[in-house]
């Protein structure tokens, strides 16, 4: 049977009526509608093109982002406590030491924390090239590995080669001070969380570009074997913002099933 037009929802045109958002020093305007809420909060940000590729001919997610993408990431960083990332990630994007942007250092006096996730407990060295050595959230299996390489900030948590307990991760870093949690991914790690239902926010870039065959979506299957059954979350759009060049930021707060 047809629809008729009382049974369609409204379409908003969202783009004429998102207020402007200018460059600024400071960005106390894009400051304000990221600042995170007092509580615990794990917030994800991750960048897309068109057609879904989480990166570029290269292998990295550099390839696909622009200036724009590069604003937000620069706040939501200088907002957080913590950043979360998988070591493949943390490989493949060559992270070192993190700092917050001297311009936003305002937003926080506190130093920004690292967080490696790893099932092995395997930390590339570049992260411990620096005065702060990183967290290291990791299962038995990484145990030996994570302490020779971190001593006490190693994470040990229930979990081994397949599956790390990040809930229980996520628990030690926050007794720790470090509440406010801004995860960079990459695919596995962001299938892990959701699949976990620790997601309260996930911020989406989508660049006018499209990938086509062969990188991967912004989430990838959990652990070895079968992928989990599909878990739908609720998501509410906190905001959408759009640059003249056509690429979409997304702020989606997600409906979590356990909270």
């Amino acid at each position: 049977m047809s629809s008729t037009t009382r049974d369609l929802p409204p379409l908003h045109l969202l783009r004429p009526e998102v207020s402007d958002v200018p460059p600024e020093p400071g960005e106390a305007r894009l400051a304000e509608l990221y600042r995170p809420t007092p509580a615990r909060h794990l917030r994800v940000n991750m960048v897309s093109t068109v057609d879904g590729g989480a990166w570029g001919d290269d292998g990295v997610s550099g390839s696909i982002n622009d200036a724009a993408d590069w604003r937000v990431f620069r706040v939501l960083r200088a907002l957080a406590d913590v950043v979360l990332v998988g070591a493949g990630t943390a490989r493949a994007e060559s992270y070192g030491q993190l700092n917050r942007p001297r311009d936003l250092a305002h937003l926080s006096s506190a130093p920004l924390e690292l967080a490696l996730v790893t099932r092995r407990g395997l930390v590339p060295p570049a992260l411990l090239d620096g005065d702060r050595t990183p967290w290291v959230v990791t299962g038995e299996a990484g145990a030996a590995s994570a302490r020779a390489a971190v001593g006490d900030r190693a994470v040990v948590v229930p979990g081994d080669v397949a599956h790390v307990d990040l809930a229980a991760g996520l628990d030690v870093l926050a007794a720790a001070g470090l509440r406010h949690v801004l995860s960079e991914g990459g695919p596995h790690l962001l299938g892990s969380l959701l699949a976990a239902d620790l997601v309260d926010e996930l911020c989406v870039t989508t660049t006018p570009q499209l990938a086509g065959v062969g990188p991967g979506r912004i989430v990838a299957p959990v652990g070895h074997g079968h992928a989990p059954a599909a878990r739908l979350h609720d998501a509410t759009l906190g905001h959408l913002l759009a640059s003249d060049g056509g690429t979409l930021v997304a702020r989606w707060e997600i409906d979590r099933q356990g909270s």
